[in-house]
């Protein structure tokens, strides 16, 4: 079969064909000269030897040495990779290199993929620790629920670097951010909105999670699987027991009536214009299903004007992207050395990223963004990837965030690295 001109331009990108360059999208970046006999003395042996024998004195110094506290691993077995499913980890690379472009490009964290071949939790926990030295962070992706549950789990505890499932608390941060934005234009409370579920995978669970931390009531929150609502006495994994409502179950239609907010990340269609017309006043739908949303912008629009939609999708507007996250969490977490990522950071990124949609826009985002127009309110709640802001507001709030939680293994001056993040990305 032909590819079209569109697959066909995706296919000469990653060969290298259009640039005239290497197949696949990341290499390596020599940082330090290497051009004389001095220098190559200093690389390698015998200079190199000095480095090796302060580390093996303090393992803490293998972060003044070398390249470990920049660089973070990208995992996946490749068994829901995107919107293709489980392709394998080989044929997820391609996905693995495009994350570490984004690490590198958004907040200039190294980034390397790690593939591996395997779907059983505790051979990939035990490779991924036995690499772990190598890194500063370990980025999951694309891991299929319920094994990235277990998979990060046991990471926290057998390992003493960051370990972060972006596909569910990258997620989970940036609808979180949305979702507080959302409920200040609605005129609603946190704690008073009832809020429907849709798809109890990893990022679902994860969502529902944040979403309580932030102040949501449990006893608020119906989720809604494949099999319908999940509810007490069904058979189901202990990630969405957490979740379960008592009753008798039921379907999308039954629960969503009156209900404040849609979450969804599942697949396409599912919300209808009958369903979104017995929601309560000023529904919040973030109908994050990709390529295709749970509902498509234009019918939600034209089904009810007081609507507050997102989607997965940069064609509309308040996209959901990760990439507002993962590199500023990674970036905030690296530089205080943060053993972990935990629930006082990933909050305090979602409310600074919360905090700068509410900042006029700057001329920058207005030239990249020119055919549209940025002022808080309905069709802007999320602030664009481009907002260079977002790197200062993040990266600082969740490094502050791992200071005040007890995590950090490295106390710096904040107001110090505020400027310097501020030289960084706003002086590009």
């Amino acid at each position: 079969m032909q590819n079209s001109d569109k697959e066909q331009e995706a296919l000469d990108y990653h060969s290298g064909k259009s640039y005239g360059s290497k197949p696949g999208k990341t290499g390596t970046e020599i940082t330090k000269p290497c051009e004389n006999v001095r220098d190559l003395s200093l690389a390698y042996t015998p200079g190199v030897a000095v480095p090796c024998l302060e580390i093996e004195k303090n393992p803490m110094k293998a972060y003044d040495y070398t390249s470990k506290g920049n660089t973070v691993a990208v995992v996946s077995n490749g068994t829901a990779v995107l919107g293709l499913g489980n392709i394998g980890a080989l044929a997820g690379k391609p996905v693995m290199e495009g994350k570490a472009v984004l690490f590198k490009k958004f907040s200039g964290v190294d980034a390397v993929d790690v593939l591996v071949d395997s779907e059983n939790i505790d051979e990939i926990v035990n490779i991924v620790k036995k690499i772990s030295k190598t890194y500063g962070g370990i980025n999951l992706e694309d891991i299929k629920a319920p094994e990235c549950f277990e998979v990060e789990r046991k990471l926290k505890k057998e390992i003493d670097i960051p370990v972060f499932h972006d596909d569910q608390h990258g997620t989970a941060i940036v609808s979180a951010a949305g979702f507080l934005n959302a409920l200040e234009i609605a005129g609603k409370k946190i704690e008073d909105v009832k809020i429907i579920f849709v798809g109890a995978g990893a990022a679902g669970i994860a969502c529902a999670k944040l979403f309580c931390e932030l102040g949501a009531k449990r006893e608020k929150i119906i989720m809604i699987d494949s099999q319908g609502i999940v509810c007490e006495g069904r058979e189901c994994n202990i990630y969405k027991k957490e979740f379960a409502v008592k009753g008798m179950g039921g379907t999308l239609a039954d629960a969503i009536k009156d209900a404040d907010v849609f979450i969804g990340v599942s697949k396409k269609d599912v919300l209808t214009s009958e369903m979104l017309l017995s929601m309560a006043s000023t529904p919040i739908v973030f109908a994050m299903a990709n390529p295709d949303p749970e509902i498509r912008y234009n019918i939600a629009k034209q089904t009810r004007e007081d609507v507050i939609i997102a989607t997965g999708r940069s064609d509309y507007p308040n996209q959901i992207n990760n990439v507002l996250a993962f590199p500023y969490v990674f970036r905030g977490a690296l530089d205080v050395r943060a053993s972990e990522i935990n629930e006082e950071m990933k909050m305090a990124a979602a409310r600074a990223l919360a905090k700068v949609a509410k900042m006029p826009v700057t001329k920058q985002v207005k030239k990249i963004y020119p055919d549209e127009k940025f002022e808080f309110g309905k069709d802007y709640i999320i602030p664009k990837p481009f907002d260079k802001r977002v790197a200062v507001e993040v990266s600082y709030a969740v490094a502050k965030a791992g200071i005040d939680s007890g995590v950090a293994g490295k106390k710096i001056d904040l107001e110090r690295y505020r400027k310097e993040l501020e030289n960084i990305f706003l002086n590009k």
